[in-house]
């Protein structure tokens, strides 16, 4: 790739809406009430939202207020190495969180032993580190391939699926070999989500007072609603049929999965939960009032 890669950059009514996300975060890192388990692995989850939100649109953004699609080439590769860590990182951690209700209704007597500060501690690092070595793994094999087919990138940011595409050397299949290898691990995460709530659904229809089912059913389901959310759109952007694509609609795909589920996540727990509402709410008016 020479020194610049072009983008296509995102019309100015796509705005740069992410304010939930750090709200979310600082509502939850400072009221005492929301330091538990379930809100400490929201905490992260806002802090992987508001990155790969970060990651993308304000160079896209920039780009479209100095009229430019120009990007360096190392700035490519930081970018493909940030939103590779942010979102392998955010799925590994969505995975933390339905073992987390797991235990909270099916084993709720070993709830503070099997998901203690420690045990979550540890969990959330493990999402870090794996999201980390796995987005190392992708840009140092995606960037050490020689690139001879231009420097166009037909996206607003930098992807690998398109950088493989100026590929001249059948070195790319060592990339194709990393992705069928995260596919894998991403697919043994799925299958652990849902035998999870497999066990969380027959739990809960044991339950004989219909009050804790619904209880039960209501912590359940933000985190079903991100996880589909996630899952639903990575999939039709990446497996969708080659008779479909076309450039204006893989940008619009592209901007369905990278910029709508981390602003729509922080929407849709606060929504459904009442104390990190009213957390969101106490911050707020003292903001207001400072």
């Amino acid at each position: 790739m020479a020194s610049q890669a072009n983008m296509d950059t995102l019309p100015w009514r796509s705005k740069y809406k992410v304010g939930e996300c750090p709200t979310a975060a600082f509502a939850v890192a400072c009221h005492h009430r929301l330091h538990t388990p379930m809100y400490f692995f929201l905490l992260n989850l806002a802090l992987l939202d508001l990155g790969c939100i970060s990651t993308t649109l304000p160079k896209a953004m920039a780009n479209a207020l100095w009229d430019t699609r120009a990007i360096s080439y190392q700035g490519c590769a930081v970018q493909v190495l940030f939103l590779v860590f942010f979102f392998d990182a955010e799925f590994s951690l969505l995975t933390v969180m339905s073992y987390d209700r797991y235990v909270a209704i099916c084993k709720p007597l070993h709830y503070g032993s099997l998901v203690g500060s420690r045990a979550c501690a540890q969990m959330a690092a493990a999402a870090w580190g794996s999201g980390f070595l796995n987005a190392v793994l992708h840009t140092a094999t995606t960037f050490s391939l020689p690139l001879c087919h231009g420097n166009a990138v037909d996206q607003f940011f930098c992807e690998i699926p398109h950088i493989l595409k100026l590929s001249c050397s059948d070195a790319y299949l060592r990339e194709v070999w990393a992705i069928l290898f995260s596919i894998l691990l991403a697919f043994g995460c799925f299958v652990f989500i849902v035998l999870s709530y497999v066990q969380i659904f027959r739990a809960v229809l044991r339950m004989p007072s219909s009050q804790g089912r619904h209880k039960a059913f209501s912590t359940c389901l933000p985190h079903l609603v991100v996880t589909s959310l996630m899952i639903s759109t990575s999939i039709f952007a990446y497996l969708k049929p080659l008779s479909l694509s076309s450039p204006s609609l893989d940008l619009v795909v592209t901007v369905l999965y990278t910029v709508v589920p981390p602003v729509a996540n922080p929407l849709i727990y606060s929504l459904r939960n009442r104390e990190l509402r009213d957390s969101i709410r106490t911050l707020l008016e003292y903001t207001h009032l400072q």
